[in-house]
């Protein structure tokens, strides 16, 4: 019995050494199996749109996983995508384990990523994943929130999983997709002012993970749901629902730190109601790749199509554009032609003032039959009540000439004076 008891114990300890030695190899030696790589980290956060909502996902996760040789990976640095919880990780993990994926939707980041994955190197691995939760304003994804709390969170574990494996991490950028909340819920607050507030946490929160010197950027998409608002009504001069695209459009035209992937409104939008749909999921995803590699190449910063500049000569309003393909064009084709292409200039009595709208060169000139002094010019403030997308939503026609993607006009309100 005593010899038993003493070959047990041996056997216990003998166990314990080898798992100790397993550890120590692993530790000192495995890393290196590994081999050398670079992690480039760049999620998703914000609202509905983040999270891909009611976009039936195309992309199937193992031909991601294989046709890229396994370099796009989540935050575990593993390949099991589209599982998502907004309130715990560890609700997120239960859904992993149980392969409950019934809201694994379509994300703009798998196409971002497959697009990165073709034109970096083999031994980079691009990291993607959503944060944030659907119906919230930005200021309710704002730190110190429960969501930003987790995305940050996540951000870290994927940084100790890179680094422990002994590859370098960092985060680039955060692709931007939020907004709708702001205008449909009428919040008396300045869009950009807490844009920038949220931006500032996130980029030394981020950098503090990582211990990365660069600056955090945002690639911003621009939400579109103006005609969502319970308030909207079509040509009305007091009108609030361009607040927040105009204030998305000025943060990418003017802020060094932003860089655009586009506007939503040449997609079709699930029940032509709130949501793009999976292509137009993908078609998003593919303009922030663009931004993505010029931000990983340090070069040009990426505004894509937006007004830069305008003039009042006499009954014409003349609106210079930065145009990344020129020449510009009317696009009624893939966009359902809108009023005047998607211009108008209201008068303080709800008139649409507009004669005609012309292109030349880089410019749009908007003839009105009266001075637009005093009015409001707006581009893409329009639309059917409650509809969204390319064929009733507020939209335009105005685009330029990249052949693969093109770059769609943002909407934008200015007051003329």
């Amino acid at each position: 019995m005593i010899l038993m008891k003493r070959r047990n114990r041996f056997s216990v300890i003998l166990v314990i050494l080898i798992i100790c030695q397993a550890l120590y190899i692993y530790n000192k030696v495995g890393k290196r199996g590994f081999g050398h790589k670079v992690v480039v980290c760049i999620p998703v956060y914000g609202q509905s749109y983040a999270l891909g909502e009611e976009a039936q996902r195309i992309t199937n996760f193992d031909s991601l996983r294989i046709k890229y040789n396994g370099r796009i990976v989540t935050e575990h640095m593993g390949h099991v995508f589209g599982y998502f919880d907004h309130s715990s990780r560890y609700k997120q993990y239960l859904k992993r384990l149980l392969h409950y994926d019934r809201k694994a939707f379509e994300l703009s980041v798998y196409s971002m990523a497959e697009s990165l994955a073709s034109q970096l190197g083999e031994d980079t691995l691009i990291c993607i994943f959503p944060g944030g939760h659907g119906m919230n304003t930005i200021q309710e994804l704002m730190k110190p929130v429960d969501p930003y709390n987790k995305f940050i969170a996540e951000i870290a574990h994927a940084n100790h999983e890179a680094k422990r494996r002994g590859w370098e991490f960092y985060v680039p950028a955060v692709c931007w997709m939020q907004g709708e909340s702001d205008i449909v819920e009428y919040p008396d607050y300045d869009y950009k002012e807490y844009f920038h507030r949220m931006y500032n946490d996130l980029n030394t929160d981020i950098k503090a993970v990582t211990g990365q010197k660069d600056d955090i950027r945002i690639i911003s998409y621009q939400t579109t749901t103006v005609t969502k608002g319970l308030k909207y009504k079509p040509n009305h001069y007091e009108g609030v629902e361009g607040r927040t695209p105009t204030a998305q459009m000025e943060l990418v035209r003017d802020d060094s730190l932003i860089w655009v992937s586009g506007p939503t409104y040449p997609y079709d939008f699930v029940n032509e109601s709130l949501h793009i749909d999976a292509v137009g999921q993908k078609s998003i995803g593919l303009l922030a790749a663009k931004s993505a590699m010029g931000i990983l190449r340090n070069e040009k910063r990426n505004i894509g199509l937006v007004p830069i500049k305008y003039e009042v000569d006499g009954n014409d309003i003349r609106i210079l554009f930065n145009v990344p393909e020129p020449p510009l064009c009317f696009d009624t084709i893939n966009v359902r032609k809108a009023d005047n292409y998607g211009f108008n200039v209201i008068r303080k009595d709800d008139t649409d003032i507009i004669s005609d709208v012309l292109i030349e060169q880089n410019t749009v000139v908007v003839k009105c039959t009266e001075s637009p002094s005093g009015c409001k010019l707006r581009y893409g403030i329009n639309g059917e009540f409650l509809k969204g997308g390319r064929v009733n939503g507020s939209r335009g026609n105005l685009r330029d000439s990249q052949n693969s993607l093109s770059n769609w006009c943002f909407l934008f309100e200015v007051d003329l004076l």
